[in-house]
């Protein structure tokens, strides 16, 4: 069982894809995050992209097709600035929840 569960995660790790939360000052109203996640999904590689207003953040998850300084630009395309808070793993994201529920 425990190969089995190894082989698992070594499969994700694979094909594992980047999660990154950007700080985005400046980002005011709907249409700022709607106008930062249109510029980031136009990258290719681009898996996922949330905004929220109240937080001022961006969640992004993408593959290797695009790296976090592409995502940063895309963000300085729409007049704002975009400061990386984190980046995972999204197979060590799933790791960790696997692991709360005791596998």
């Amino acid at each position: 069982m425990k190969t089995l569960f190894l082989l698992f995660i070594f499969c994700l790790f694979l094909n594992a894809s980047n999660i990154s939360v950007i700080k985005v000052e400046g980002m005011h109203c709907p249409l700022c995050t709607t106008a930062v996640k249109k510029a980031v999904n136009d990258l290719e590689g681009i898996e996922k992209v949330s905004a929220r207003l109240n937080t001022k953040e961006v969640t992004v998850t993408y593959s290797d097709k695009v790296t976090l300084n592409q995502i940063l630009e895309a963000i300085k395309t729409t007049s704002y600035t975009g400061i990386e808070i984190s980046t995972i793993k999204e197979w060590f994201y799933r790791l960790s929840k696997a692991d709360s529920l005791n596998l």
